[in-house]
């Protein structure tokens, strides 16, 4: 019997619709019942029913601030020329004034309070008074905080399904209560599977061996369970074998609201998940029309008389986490009794084209700033691996099915993962990948906190070209060009003509050939590059480095087409030497540093200057300060003077301006 394939490519909304009509035949489309806690865990909680107050606050008349209390009309006619003055009596006598703190209870003889500082006293202070003057009356009920002032007993204090806030916890606790009903969390099993899988305590003992991958989606997945109000357990990571999985899927079943499998949910030869789902209940969907996170599984598992529902979670990284808001925190959401989150959302214009496939909704991460006076998106890496591209997202561009993508310029709509105060404080860089611009972002969140630097790679032509449509507040560059051996300044009179820019040095660096640690295959110069044997990887068109390279081509006579791999594109230094360590190519051209941080030889070739480029409006605007600061700051050259390669002796040098 062949193997069967389950992967569908089923609307959102469509999926979502079989999940929820599956749920409410269980029963669990609704709120979760609740559970009493102290108040002093209550913090972030939803109420489970409303909170009538008990008591009315306050309680009791009370004083409204220290001075004496006493009766108003002892007070008619009190003037400078003809002041009043009252023996001062305990709070049970009833003639004359007695004091009070702010808080006490009005004696029942009393109807206000004159101030402590509007009356003389005839003692050091005013506890010891035996009698007081006053200049002025006072009107009855003045500094007096009447009964239910603020809650009346009986009133409703909190409606159910209310997240509890800090100020929520006080009043609760004065209106009588010392507990507080809450949803009870719901509790979500996540089952790791994989054979090549390992723990990250075990990466970190002993490092990671070839076909190993370090097992973090169940953190990511815990971490988000946990935010968005649940309890989730990881349980040990499970091989690629069909009866463990489902029986660890039972086991998890039995205690928990909520079986997340992650990876396993495709349909390859050891993708187990639909079929485990399928085996114990019900497979309601195999494969959602969204990217990333295509084959996601949602099921039924009926396990000892009980429902539980089951997400298949892809085991790309972006895939997993992406899955994760789409459909774990909208079920959360509702068990809970709150709508499900909602991020803030701005319009932008995109920096550059996306094309998308018609049939899938496709979230991409972008990274999104204020430049002069609206803001703007760029886009990072689409892939469903790449984890950083989360990190370092500031928002979700949603590209609906049907929509063939959007234009350069277009203004699109972004749900932000970052606060919009932190929108206005980035500053968002776009042109040449540089190791010290990733230290120049670290630095300014150092020391300017509310100060942001995010990086896009487009490569340095990429970088000038939007600086001239007004996408970024600086490019990174170092082209040079041909015909003067000057770099950067032909480009930008070429590019940026007409625009007034500031060209200041960051630093220069060293380029050569990145190569195997040991250099196995013996490469010593480019003209090894046209052997059969070796395997290049290239930068993408407009990279500096790649306009480098080929110059040097040129110049020797060799022809691009000769070099294998030469076709083969990344964006930064760091994937050409992730890709030489891997083993996926065997040279590359890139920076010194590069290839220290991954451990690998290098063959230098030249040294290079590498400058920013930056609108001059923008440059002498207080807002770009801390950067100016940066770059004449010791610590800072330091620490990129530390890196392979790098010379600092000129950053912060301004080559030229362009008016």
């Amino acid at each position: 019997m062949g193997r069967r394939i389950y992967l569908e490519d089923i609307p959102l909304e469509e999926a979502w619709a079989r999940f929820l009509r599956a749920l409410a035949e269980a029963g669990l489309d609704g709120p979760f019942p609740g559970e009493r806690v102290p108040l002093d865990q209550a913090l972030g909680r939803i109420t489970a029913e409303p909170i009538w107050a008990r008591l009315s606050v306050p309680p009791y008349p009370a004083a409204a601030m220290d001075g004496f209390a006493l009766r108003a009309q002892d007070t008619i006619g009190a003037t400078e020329t003809q002041p009043r003055v009252l023996p001062v009596c305990p709070a049970d006598g009833g003639e004359g004034a007695c004091y009070v703190d702010t808080g006490d209870p009005l004696p029942p003889w009393a109807d206000a309070v004159v101030p402590v500082e509007q009356v003389q006293f005839d003692a050091e202070s005013p506890e010891q008074a035996t009698r007081i003057t006053l200049y002025q009356p006072v009107a009855p009920w003045a500094n007096v905080r009447p009964v239910a002032e603020d809650i009346a007993a009986a009133e409703l204090v909190l409606p159910a399904n209310h997240r509890l806030r800090p100020v929520d916890l006080g009043v609760i606790a004065a209106c009588g209560y010392a507990e507080v009903c809450v949803r009870r969390p719901p509790r979500v099993a996540i089952l790791p599977t994989g054979t090549e899988l390992i723990p990250p305590e075990q990466a970190a003992a002993r490092g990671v061996r070839p076909g190993e991958i370090i097992e973090f989606n169940s953190l990511v997945l815990a971490a988000q369970i946990r935010e968005w109000g649940g309890l989730p357990t990881r349980f040990p990571i499970l091989p690629d074998d069909f009866e463990r999985l489902l029986e660890a899927t039972r086991e998890a079943a039995r205690a928990h609201d909520l079986v997340l499998i992650n990876a396993g949910s495709s349909a390859g030869r050891e993708d187990f998940t639909a079929r485990v789902v399928a085996t114990l209940g019900t497979l309601l969907v195999h494969g959602v029309a969204v990217r990333p996170g295509h084959p996601v599984i949602l099921g039924m598992l009926q396990v000892d008389g009980r429902s539980v529902p089951a997400i298949g979670v892809p085991g790309f990284p972006v895939s997993a986490a992406l899955t994760g808001e789409i459909f774990v925190e909208p079920l959360l959401a509702r068990w809970l009794g709150r709508p499900p989150h909602r991020r803030p959302r701005l319009s932008a214009v995109l920096t550059r084209k996306l094309l998308s496939p018609l049939g899938d909704e496709e979230w991409v991460r972008v990274t999104v700033g204020r430049v002069g006076e609206r803001h703007v998106a760029a886009p990072l890496s689409r892939g469903a691996g790449v984890l950083s591209s989360l990190v370092r997202a500031d928002g979700i561009l949603r590209i609906p099915r049907f929509v063939e993508g959007y234009d350069q310029g277009q203004v699109v709509s972004i749900e932000l993962y970052t606060r919009p105060e932190e929108i206005e404080g980035t500053l968002l860089a776009i042109g040449s990948h540089d190791m010290a611009l990733d230290l120049m972002a670290q630095f300014l969140a150092e020391r300017y906190p509310g100060r942001r630097l995010q990086s896009a790679n487009a490569g340095s032509l990429g970088g000038l070209i939007a600086l001239r449509r007004g996408e970024c507040h600086l490019a990174g560059s170092h082209l040079l060009d041909p015909e003067s051996g000057e770099y950067n300044l032909p480009y930008i009179q070429r590019y940026l003509a007409g625009m007034s820019v500031v060209v200041v040095t960051l630093a220069h660096r060293e380029q050569g050939l990145i190569v195997a640690r040991g250099n196995p295959k013996g490469i010593q110069d480019l003209h090894d590059l046209t052997r059969p044997d070796v395997r290049f990887v290239n930068r993408q068109r407009g990279a500096g480095t790649r306009i480098l390279l080929d110059y040097h081509l040129q110049r020797l006579g060799i022809a691009p087409g000769s070099i294998s791999g030469y076709d083969r594109e990344e964006l930064t230094h760091l994937a050409v030497a992730a890709a030489v360590a891997s083993g996926r190519a065997d040279v590359g051209l890139g920076i010194r540093a590069a290839a220290a941080a991954m451990g690998l030889d290098f063959i230098p070739m030249t040294f290079e200057r590498y400058d920013l480029v930056i609108p001059l409006a923008f440059y002498e605007d207080p807002t770009f300060q801390p950067v100016r600061e940066l770059l004449q700051d010791a610590r800072f050259r330091a620490a990129v003077a530390a890196l392979p390669g790098y010379d600092v002796r000129e950053m912060g040098r301004e080559v030229t301006r362009f008016a």
